[in-house]
């Protein structure tokens, strides 16, 4: 799998888990610690999708 194939699979996982976040909270009964838990691994997805795009941009040249 290519970078920029597996960084778009990536984002569309995040994106998935941004729908399950926002049915979980339009659902009162939904339990504080799923929607916590939903919110962490959307931060982990985000973070790693960051350090792939920082792989993806050339360094700066130094003169």
């Amino acid at each position: 799998m290519s970078l920029q194939a597996h960084l778009a699979e990536l984002e569309k996982r995040h994106q998935t888990i941004e729908r399950e976040i926002e049915n979980a909270l339009a659902h009162p009964s939904t339990d504080d610690l799923q929607i916590a838990e939903l919110k962490r691994r959307k931060l982990l997805l985000k973070d790693e999708i960051a350090k792939l795009r920082d792989g993806l941009t050339p360094a700066p040249t130094l003169h």
